[in-house]
């Protein structure tokens, strides 16, 4: 095997395995389309009732 074989071939080995490692990591990262509706139960309460923090920064300002 001659010097510029073993290059391409070395090369091309940390190309395909840097490829890799970066495909699983979006992998992790991305929720799948089917899972969406697990994200939605975890931003919101069980009783699906959001709370209005505002409402109560409000009326605190205007009280003397």
């Amino acid at each position: 095997m001659n010097r510029n074989r073993r290059i391409f071939i070395t090369v091309f080995i940390i190309f395909t395995t840097i490829v890799v490692l970066i495909a699983i990591d979006m992998g992790r990262r991305t929720t799948a389309p089917w899972n969406r509706h697990r994200e939605v139960e975890r931003a919101l309460p069980k009783d699906g009732v959001a709370v209005d923090t505002m409402a109560t920064d409000a009326d605190s300002l205007l009280t003397p």
